[in-house]
């Protein structure tokens, strides 16, 4: 996987025939980006990837979740769930590309729907958890949100298991990158490298910097759709 992805690339975690890997490219836009893939390595280079699925969380409800985390919240939810045998999700997102942005981009459906994307973080019956990611056609609801409707055939599906250190590595590493992206930029606001009396001359044009916006989720920026292989 030597292409121009591995730039952004924070972590990557692998199950069978699948992984899920942590991107910065959305941190600008106050997002962290997750990339799903499943692949068949009987197939020929090129041509390995056949599930791929981006996934776009805003960056307050990850650093909540990592709160419950690291404080044992998330592992005791887990373990509830896995005694009682409840199937529902410890936590869903919802994104997703409407009809009219899809045609604005070139790529708009065949049946004229919107692009739904879910994310679902579940306990797992074999592992500790199953972090799944799925995508079809979908519908926007009155509030802008964009709801599936593939029910339970989705057009592409990706189900990593991960233990609990693997999933805590995946979004504790996401969380320390942020977190330095962060960091850098605040410093680019206050240290431009411009010397004191250009600033000052400068004090009522200043340049215009790129700030983090955070934004609802259902907005999510539209994706590449770059292979994976």
């Amino acid at each position: 996987m030597q292409d121009e992805r591995n730039a952004s690339q924070i972590i990557r975690k692998d199950a069978r025939n699948c992984f899920v890997e942590s991107l910065s490219d959305a941190f600008a836009n106050g997002r962290a980006h997750f990339a799903f893939a499943t692949y068949d390595m009987n197939k020929p280079t090129g041509q390995r990837q056949t599930n791929n699925i981006h996934i776009y969380i805003s960056v307050p409800e990850l650093l909540e979740l990592c709160r419950k985390l690291s404080c044992g919240e998330l592992r005791y939810i887990m373990q509830q769930k896995k005694q009682t045998g409840d199937p529902k999700p410890i936590q869903e997102w919802l994104g997703g590309t409407s009809a009219e942005k899809l045609r604005q981009y070139g790529k708009a459906r065949p049946d004229g729907k919107s692009l739904s994307r879910v994310c679902k973080l579940l306990a797992g019956q074999k592992t500790d958890f199953l972090l799944v990611a799925d995508s079809g056609p979908g519908e926007k609801d009155a509030k802008g949100l964009i709801v599936p409707k593939f029910g339970n055939k989705p057009e592409n599906h990706v189900a990593v298991s991960m233990t609990f250190e693997s999933l805590s590595e995946l979004l504790l590493m996401t969380k320390t990158h942020y977190e330095s992206w962060l960091t850098a930029w605040y410093l680019s606001q206050t240290h431009s490298g411009q010397p004191q009396n250009q600033k000052t001359a400068n004090a009522s044009n200043p340049p215009k910097q790129a700030a983090p916006t955070f934004q609802p989720n259902q907005g999510t920026p539209e994706y590449s759709g770059m292979r994976m292989f």
